[in-house]
């Protein structure tokens, strides 16, 4: 039995994204099930392809959810042009989710749920600055992470760890190879805690596993 996580442009991170999702999930399962990441080229793929690809899955035997996860930074204009003016987070996530439920054949959407990382991944890894080098983590002392998903648009998660890479160690972060590095290191129950959106998405696939 698996769960199918639908990811953009993760690339080499699927793997590491995989086996941190399950170090939280399977100590609360009878037995571990299996979670497969299928990758798309970006948003638009994403959103171009993310109906067929979910109708597919959940059609071959064994599947029995389909996760779409998406950065919230980033989205295209054919999902933020239908935001608001002044929406805050959560209203987006909102607007966002049911755009792309719309895309979803109905028979399908029952077990199909859209997630959204507020507002990268990178945010998880915010959760516990002391897996980052000593300068890395000292300086990130100043900002709030124990609340990592409130890190905004104006400097994503991303955004702001490249450039105290640069101010600290004169180099640009490396998304892949840190995530590599950092994401093994990272406890799972701590980003549960610290990103409510993270949270939710966690409940729904041990509630789904659950069930089989």
């Amino acid at each position: 039995m698996r769960i199918v996580l639908m990811v953009e442009g993760f690339t080499e991170k699927e793997k590491v994204l995989r086996d941190f999702l399950k170090r939280w999930l399977d100590p609360r399962l009878p037995q571990p099930i299996g979670i497969q990441a299928v990758r798309f080229h970006g948003s638009g793929d994403y959103l171009d392809n993310i109906a067929t690809k979910t109708q597919w899955h959940l059609e071959s035997e064994g599947t029995l959810a389909v996760f779409g996860l998406l950065d919230l930074y980033g989205l295209p204009p054919q999902i933020t042009g239908n935001f608001p003016r002044h929406a805050d987070r959560d209203t987006k996530i909102e607007l966002a989710r049911r755009q792309i439920m719309n895309l979803i054949a109905e028979p399908y959407r029952p077990h199909f749920r859209q997630h959204f990382a507020v507002h990268e991944t990178e945010a998880w890894l915010l959760s516990d600055p002391r897996i980052f080098p000593p300068d890395i983590a000292s300086a990130l002392s100043s900002y709030d992470t124990n609340h990592p998903e409130r890190i905004d648009f104006e400097e994503p998660p991303a955004q702001l760890l490249n450039r105290l890479w640069r101010r600290n160690r004169g180099r640009q972060y490396k998304k892949v190879t840190e995530s590599r590095n950092r994401f093994p290191r990272l406890d799972p129950s701590l980003v549960y805690d610290r990103c409510p959106h993270f949270r939710q998405m966690m409940d729904e696939m041990l509630e789904f596993a659950r069930r089989a």
